[in-house]
């Protein structure tokens, strides 16, 4: 008989198909805020003239903006934005662009806990000398995804300490942004590859969700609905890249497939490998599953085999095989998915399966990873 807990996020909620000055609007009122600080996409910020539509949005509430977070949230970019916020008073921070900015101010709300400015302090959340993770955030987060990569929906984050070129998580029961807000039309700037690799990372999502050593049935629901909406609305973006419905599927087929991650549901290898390919090698975050989902699907293959005609249904191929599925969906998307593509070479396969190794979700993997050999062994044809 199965058993298990799924514990809801704390959160107020997702506001989706309305224009985001106006959902914006209406929930800073809703919250009582007085001072919103922005943290933004620069190149999404040029685009848009996000500055103009948050002071028209907002008014007097609106006191500072801030772009320059890297991709993978360095440290220091975190800080010096945490800095800015501390320094304009701020008493919500709204986050407008992909994972790197939403997860950096995420982490912003521990920093501004914690009176961390400066990458150096950030040894101390990790390592939980500051006290932080009991205690209540006074500032937090609405967000504004521009991209796929469902960072808005949970209470982890990633930031990336480049000094010792490792990707860090960073939890708080009360990370989760209090409220997201979906409109198609800020994606409209998103560069293509960011988009729908992005994309394919929500697959990554929804598949090792089902396939997961403690599956939820809440999640296994939203996860073929996931899969549904992605495998169809994705090539209907590359196909026309103005089709605000689709873009709009896309995002909501996002939402569903991070129901597992905040009910506490564990991924698998091919997160932890994309980890290491993130941090260490600099992939960016989409191409990371672009590349390991096929593979991780493959290898796995004994231990879930219940799963993959469910997940090959879903994507819309019946009887087919899954790996090969989500191999093709990614390949007629024109995404990389090889490890040479992204400048990774066969003599770095050492280095990249022994830091997975070290990654949680190398050790919740459906079928057991013994060692760094298992790794190159579910990547001995991604190169």
């Amino acid at each position: 008989m199965r058993a298990g807990a799924y514990r809801f996020p704390v959160a107020d909620g997702v506001v989706f198909g309305t224009p985001w000055r106006e959902a914006l609007a209406a929930e800073v009122r809703r919250g009582g805020f007085s001072r919103v600080f922005a943290l933004v996409s620069g190149s999404l910020a040029r685009a848009q003239d996000l500055e103009a539509g948050l002071r028209a949005a907002l008014g007097e509430a609106f006191v500072a903006i801030h772009s320059g977070i890297g991709a993978h949230s360095p440290r220091a970019d975190v800080a010096e934005a945490a800095r800015r916020a501390h320094e304009a008073g701020a008493d919500v921070i709204v986050a407008i662009g992909g994972g790197s900015v939403i997860d950096a101010a995420k982490v912003m709300q521990l920093c501004l806990a914690a009176g961390v400015f400066a990458a150096d302090g950030f040894d101390a959340i990790v390592g939980g000398g500051k006290p932080v993770h009991g205690q209540e955030l006074a500032t937090r987060v609405i967000a504004l995804p521009s991209t796929l990569s469902g960072a808005e929906f949970t209470a982890f984050a990633g930031v990336t300490d480049t000094a010792r070129r490792r990707k860090e998580r960073y939890q708080h029961w009360q990370m989760t942004p209090l409220t997201v807000i979906l409109d198609p039309a800020l994606t409209r700037d998103t560069p293509a590859e960011l988009w729908l690799s992005t994309g394919v990372r929500a697959i990554d999502h929804a598949v090792e969700d089902l396939c997961s050593i403690n599956s939820q049935p809440l999640a296994d629901a939203a996860s073929v609905r996931a899969l549904g909406l992605l495998g169809r609305a994705l090539p209907a973006t590359r196909r026309a890249p103005d089709d605000l419905a689709a873009r709009l599927d896309a995002m909501i087929g996002v939402w569903l497939s991070m129901v597992g991650s905040q009910g506490g549901v564990e991924k698998g290898v091919s997160h932890a490998i994309g980890h290491v390919l993130g941090g260490t090698f600099g992939v960016s975050h989409g191409v990371t599953s672009c590349i390991t989902l096929p593979h991780a699907m493959r290898w796995n293959a004994p231990v879930i085999a219940e799963r993959l005609p469910e997940i090959a249904a879903a994507l819309g191929s019946p009887g087919a095989d899954a790996a090969d599925v989500v191999a093709e969906l990614i390949q007629g998307l024109g995404l990389p998915h090889s490890l040479g593509a992204v400048g990774v070479t066969r003599d770095q396969g050492a280095l990249l399966a022994e830091l997975t190794m070290q990654d949680r979700w190398t050790g919740t993997n459906p079928r057991k990873v013994s060692g760094p050999e298992d790794i190159l062994d579910i990547l001995k044809d991604a190169w």
